[in-house]
């Protein structure tokens, strides 16, 4: 009886009401679209609150048209432009009625079904937060990218923010739902003004108050990422060293935010979020700013990493952002900027040398000898493993087939590749617009180099060459371990021998699984099938490695793309479908291989478009 009185009384009360405030500024060819996006996911959204801060484009107008015939909608026009996101945001949760309030920005869109997903687990747990699943949608490609679809996966209660510490990772305000009365009675609220990256310092005020918090795996929120855009977003327009200052103050107050209010966990949790996330996302692109940027960008962040304590810095030691945190404390000025690239990429990359100190302890460099003695305890699947990688033309007798010849040379990381037993490598590349679609080649035997060496060039260098051994054709006295796979090599092809010369630093008389390997190195060579990636037409590949070890481990790499004379060079292959195909191999910002295909007339006329959009602008 008490249960069905309770049935009863739930199926009288009115549902709860949820408010939208969708904040704009100058974005008349979008702002519309986010609005009804947000009408349109019908009655459990109460009120749209529309904030123009002080457009001039024309975008108010639109939004009184749109409300003339819209009673849910409220429009609110500033008379000054804030100069950033937080001010407008403040400005429509004073007018929220609605008992829960969602933000979405005006170039952005909800996704059917995302308010009712947030309210049923919002109401359902008792909650004062709700979470779902971002998607980062790149324009125009369509291609998505979750975002950090990890915390999202299932369904989940968090009665305390401390119990998942992982939620700082997740700096959006734009994928929750939040109870009104929760907001208004802890004062949280935007910081002010022009203020890039005020989502880091509101997140942390609304963990402050240590809400309880239900999670979903629907997607919420589609975060429209325009790179072409006449004005990139705050979060895009990394070019001047402001933003940087401004990231790392953001950082700072959501500490400071979360320390002052007893959360230490978390606070600490921030630090480590920006070590592994923020830093590692900046040193992949700061080779392609100028010196001046580079100074005033190592400046800062030295001056902010010196904050913190012995903590910080002893939790996950052998971290590649702590490792990169490290060696900028440990230089007064900019220094190994290709080599910290390598090992700020996902995964990350310790290319060599492998340096090491009078006592044999590993260290960054002979000038700097930043300790890596956490290396020798880590977990070799976690392990930064330095993979070089080379394509060449794939030629077979009188016939030149529709294929490349990938060349990869792993090399000793201190002694834990021999220890592990590295076994063989698998390649795949993966469809950078879609991908859902890789192509897979069969995992090939990596052979230990009896007489390996380090690549031509130093540490460090944009120039790093691997030699060119024999032919791997199965040659006698090559050398060389073939795997026979019929007339014409599909996916693996052959063992090459490494380059000859001198042998890295302190890996003299490493014991392989092969016999002795003198240089540290292991080699393998694979075709790779031009007529598959080619399939979808034109597209870029990024390559993808994963190596196993002799205990059934294995670990995902990417591969360090070799420069020098004939390689990453642009060449046109003849096809039996297409004609052609033309094929570029590049290195992306991190460093890693990548390639893209163009196939037939049609992918020729797109490159040559895009090289002129280039010209042009």
């Amino acid at each position: 009886m008490n249960a069905e009185s309770e049935t009863d009384r739930d199926a009288r009360r009115p549902p709860a009401g949820v408010a939208v405030v969708v904040i704009g500024y100058d974005d008349a060819a979008h702002v519309t679209d986010a609005v009804r996006s947000a009408l349109a996911q019908g009655p459990v959204v109460r009120e749209v609150v529309a904030v123009d801060d002080c457009s001039t484009d024309g975008s108010a107008g639109l939004l009184d048209r749109l409300a003339a015939s819209e009673p849910r909608l409220r429009v609110i026009r500033r008379r000054a432009n804030s100069g950033g996101c937080g001010t407008p945001r403040n400005t429509g949760l004073d007018a929220v009625t609605s008992p829960y309030v969602m933000f979405l920005d005006s170039d952005d869109v909800l996704p059917p079904g995302a308010v009712d997903a947030l309210l049923e687990a919002a109401e359902g747990a008792h909650a004062e937060v709700a979470g779902g699943l971002c998607v980062r949608r790149e324009l125009p490609s369509g291609r998505e990218v979750p975002w950090q679809a990890h915390l999202y996966a299932l369904h989940s209660v968090v009665p305390h923010p401390a119990r998942r510490p992982r939620l700082v990772h997740d700096t959006l305000c734009v994928n929750k739902l939040y109870r009104t009365g929760f907001l208004r009675t802890h004062g949280i609220r935007f910081p002010e003004g022009r203020f890039p990256y005020e989502d880091v310092v509101f997140t942390a005020r609304v963990l402050a108050a240590a809400p309880r918090i239900a999670l979903v795996p629907d997607r919420v929120y589609v975060w429209h990422v325009r790179r072409s855009a006449g004005r990139l977003s705050i979060s895009l327009d990394r070019s001047g060293v402001e933003n940087w200052r401004a990231r790392t103050e953001a950082c700072r107050q959501a500490y400071e935010v979360l320390l002052g209010a007893g959360q230490k966990e978390l606070a600490r949790a921030v630090r480590a979020k920006f070590l592994d996330h923020d830093l590692r996302m900046y040193v992949r692109e700061l080779g392609l700013r100028d010196a001046a940027y580079r100074q005033a960008w190592w400046e800062l962040t030295r001056a902010h990493l010196a904050e913190y304590d012995a903590d910080d810095w002893a939790r996950n030691p052998a971290a590649p952002g702590r490792l990169i945190g490290r060696v900028v404390l440990a230089s007064p000025e900019p220094c190994d900027l290709p080599r910290l690239r390598e090992l700020a990429a996902r995964p990350a990359r310790l290319c060599p040398p492998y340096a090491r100190a009078a006592d044999g302890t590993p260290v960054w460099s002979d000038a700097l000898p930043v300790s890596l003695e956490p290396l020798r305890t880590r977990p070799v699947r976690a392990l930064p493993l330095a993979v070089d990688a080379e394509l060449r033309p794939c030629a077979r007798g009188t016939q030149l087939r529709l294929r490349l010849r990938l060349r990869l040379r792993l090399h000793e990381l201190y002694g834990r590749v021999a220890q592990a037993g590295p076994e063989s490598v698998e390649a795949e590349w993966l469809h950078r617009d879609d991908g859902g679609v890789v192509v897979r080649d069969t995992a090939v035997p990596l052979a230990p180099c009896l007489t390996g060496s380090e690549p031509a060039g130093t540490a460090g260098s944009e120039s790093v060459v691997l030699a060119q051994g024999p032919e791997p054709a199965g040659r006698a006295g090559s050398g060389a371990v073939a795997l026979a796979r019929g007339a014409e090599p599909a996916g693996a092809v052959a063992l090459g021998p490494c380059a000859r010369g001198a042998e890295p630093a302190g890996t003299t008389g490493t014991a392989g699984t092969a016999g002795t390997v003198r240089g540290g190195a292991w080699s393998a060579e694979v075709a790779v099938d031009l007529a598959a990636l080619s399939a979808l037409g034109a597209g870029t590949w990024d390559l993808r490695l994963r190596i196993r070890f002799r205990d059934g481990v294995s670990r995902d790499v990417s591969a360090h793309a070799l420069r020098g004379a004939g390689l990453l060079r642009r060449s046109a292959v003849p096809s039996v479908r297409h004609g052609v195909v033309l094929v570029q191999p590049y290195a992306t910002h991190s460093g890693a291989l990548a390639l893209r295909v163009a196939p037939g007339v049609r992918g020729v006329l797109s490159v040559a478009r895009a090289r002129l959009r280039r010209l042009l602008h």
